[in-house]
């Protein structure tokens, strides 16, 4: 079950923000195998200018639509991580919501025990999870 952490300037519709959340929980579900049910989204929506997003060298020309997208999760591959940052891309520029320049993805690795869903338990070390 990955926390997804999606943050963006103010340039887009809330109706647009909300599409575009539900297109990144498509990609954890179909390239992370993400349980269905299992969608943990923090959509954060921050005034133009405050995201600071440079282009680390590699000529990346970023626009106000920049995008970051935080993914905390447990056990992907190398594959699985490079397959979810290229889907995003593609469905995010596809559908006109992200241009594929102004996207930045961090994967964040945890633990079974770095997980807690409610009522003060470790569902995944409790068996409550698997």
């Amino acid at each position: 079950m990955p926390l997804v952490r999606i943050t963006q300037q103010a340039v887009r519709t809330p109706e647009q923000s909300r599409r575009l959340a539900d297109l990144v929980q498509e990609v954890m579900l179909e390239h992370f195998a993400a349980p269905p049910g299992g969608r943990y989204q923090i959509l954060e929506t921050l005034p133009v200018g405050a995201i600071i997003a440079e282009d680390t060298g590699l000529g990346i020309d970023r626009g106000e639509g920049v995008v970051i997208v935080q993914i905390t999760q447990q056990g992907r591959s190398a594959a699985q991580k490079q397959a979810v940052y290229a889907a995003l891309a593609e469905r995010l520029g596809g559908a006109g919501l992200v241009r594929p320049e102004d996207l930045v993805v961090s994967v964040v690795e945890n633990a079974r025990e770095d997980w807690s869903f409610g009522h003060g338990r470790a569902q995944f070390l409790t068996g409550e999870l698997t």
